[in-house]
């Protein structure tokens, strides 16, 4: 167990605020690789559910005509940042990229920072109820200013001054803005077929439960997507504790950290140009954040 905490020790000796891009770095890649990777996929998927926001990536086709390319590169400017921060060349590379594809889209300081939001609060929450250990307050403040600091760097103002403060916006906005729509249906639809890819074959049958399964009941109501059976509902919560537990008393750090040889992926699996990622903007386009209204 004391081999299990080494990396908690380390992060609580750090500044949350001066250290917050170590501190996240160590929850991605040593603490909660898994958990952290399925909890951003849940970010982007409620963000994509917002019907202004839904309506945009319809009406370009990436998500629902190509979805596995969107994903990647989505999941690929992401992990940029955070494996080389926003001073390092690549991560700079990525910024720049982001507000690229964002400058082209008339998109609301709400929503970005909706988006933003959605990035702390799901990710964390999830590892509250599945992670092999709960996050600590260094780790969510850290989460927090990492966001925060990627928010100037787009441009996005008001975002709340702490996690609390995130997350409380985050329940009133969600409540007030995630309804039913077509847009986000949509996009369920064309994401559920690549997590569907992803299970192992002994799964298939109950495949379409689980992934609803993994949906709060908001977020199902805004895909409309159908409540799983009960008991497709509680057996994925009883696993996923039992591997919560399983992995705190009998698990290990990482020998090897996440994306130590590289982020892999199913477009790019000899490699990508981070300025090549995302759909193209207008030649117009430059680094500048997006225009808000």
């Amino acid at each position: 167990m004391r081999d299990r905490l080494v990396h908690l020790h380390r992060i609580r000796s750090l500044d949350p605020d001066d250290d917050h891009l170590t501190i996240y770095q160590t929850m991605l890649r040593y603490e909660f690789p898994w958990d952290m990777k399925l909890g951003l996929n849940l970010a982007f998927n409620r963000s994509f559910s917002i019907p202004e926001i839904a309506a945009v990536h319809t009406a370009t086709g990436e998500l629902t005509e190509r979805t596995q390319q969107r994903i990647d590169d989505t999941g690929l400017l992401m992990y940029e940042l955070v494996l080389n921060g926003f001073e390092q060349p690549r991560g700079r590379d990525a910024l720049r990229r982001i507000n690229q594809i964002h400058r082209s889209h008339r998109i609301s300081n709400d929503h970005y920072r909706y988006v933003l939001a959605c990035l702390i609060v799901i990710p964390t929450r999830w590892l509250e109820r599945y992670g092999w250990r709960r996050p600590c307050c260094h780790e969510r403040r850290a989460t927090w200013r990492f966001y925060l600091e990627l928010g100037r760097r787009m441009g996005i103002t008001d975002i709340p001054d702490s996690y609390q403060a995130v997350e409380a916006w985050f329940d009133e906005y969600d409540r007030a803005q995630l309804r039913p729509n077509d847009d986000a249906a949509a996009i369920e639809r064309a994401t559920r077929m690549l997590m569907l890819k992803r299970l192992p074959a002994a799964l298939a049958p109950v495949g379409n439960a689980l992934v609803s399964a993994i949906y709060d009941p908001a977020l199902r109501t805004a895909t409309q997507v159908a409540n799983p059976p009960w008991p497709a509902r509680v057996g994925l919560h009883l696993a996923l504790r039992a591997r919560a537990h399983t992995q705190r008393w009998l698990g290990r750090p990482p020998a090897v950290p996440l994306f130590a040889d590289g982020i892999k992926t199913k477009t790019y699996p000899h490699g990508y140009d981070i300025s090549q990622l995302g759909p193209s903007p207008p030649a117009a386009a430059d680094d500048t954040p997006a225009q808000r209204r």
